[in-house]
């Protein structure tokens, strides 16, 4: 049988790195793309290949695929894992980092995925995995620039997954809850940046006590599987939901009311 040929953004570390390996093992024939090139080294000795890839660069995301395609002639599975998360009350974030936000989380998944799938409609088939959150439903405080970028790849994700489906191409979202990875510390840093010492520093000081759970959260492995196991689905579901507090916080926003949920919320930033 054919490798199935996988191309994976953000692949430098966390859920990315630890998706690339894992197939790689597999015996998939994975991309690996990542602004930080020295950082695909060790990806590389498992047999993954590099590639430098800036999402908010049009002509980089257009120069990577097309080595991958001119290389290996298809793309099965596109995984949009570049992502991070710009912390902070919204009020004090600055616009021009609330754009920059969106330009990773958004825009550039979605520029990287309107060039692949022409592709993968010649081909008659294909996966596209979007990694989104389980704040792609689910805010708190100090988070409203990444969640909103979160919930915009969700609406976008279901609407691209009834286009595409005509052409064999199937959409799948992978919304993790909290997972040892970077993305925590850089979150907690531009947090305490923003809003460490404004009118918003309470709820920023009882949010950065997230990153003292670091220890106690799984591994990015587990969200790599869980990707590896909606990949191989014959019929994947539009949905995936692993991760440290990932069901219950789900079941909660959807048992509870606005008000109730917003009171549960609140709870968890009382110093």
């Amino acid at each position: 049988m054919e490798k199935k040929v996988v191309f994976i953004t953000g692949a430098s570390s966390g859920i990315g790195c630890a998706t690339a390996l894992l197939l790689a093992k597999r015996n998939y024939t994975v991309y690996g793309a990542a602004r930080r090139i020295d950082r695909l080294k060790e990806l590389e000795s498992h047999g993954v290949r590099p590639l430098v890839l800036d999402v908010t660069d049009e002509l980089s995301v257009s120069v990577a695929i097309n080595e991958a395609i001119e290389k290996e002639g298809r793309i099965d599975v596109l995984i949009n894992n570049a992502g991070y998360g710009e912390y902070g009350a919204i009020e004090d974030v600055s616009m021009e980092n609330a754009r920059k936000q969106m330009d990773v989380n958004l825009f550039g998944l979605a520029r990287v995925t309107q060039l692949v799938i022409p592709h993968m409609r010649k081909q008659k088939s294909g996966k596209i995995v979007n990694i989104t959150s389980i704040g792609g439903k689910v805010a708190t405080p100090m988070g409203g620039w990444y969640y909103a970028s979160k919930f915009a790849v969700e609406g976008l994700s279901d609407s691209l997954r009834l286009e595409v489906r005509q052409f064999g191409i199937d959409v799948i979202l992978i919304e993790p809850g909290l997972i040892k990875t970077e993305w925590t510390g850089i979150a907690n840093d531009t947090m305490m940046k923003a809003s460490g010492h404004s009118a918003y520093s309470h709820f920023a000081k009882a949010a950065s006590k997230a990153a003292s759970l670091e220890n106690k959260l799984p591994e990015p492995d587990v969200i790599a599987e869980v990707i590896k196991k909606a990949i191989e689905s014959k019929k994947p579901k539009a949905r995936y939901v692993k991760g440290f507090m990932a069901k219950p916080a789900l079941f909660a926003k959807k048992l509870l009311s606005d008000a109730l949920f917003d009171k549960v919320i609140l709870s968890q930033f009382k110093n």
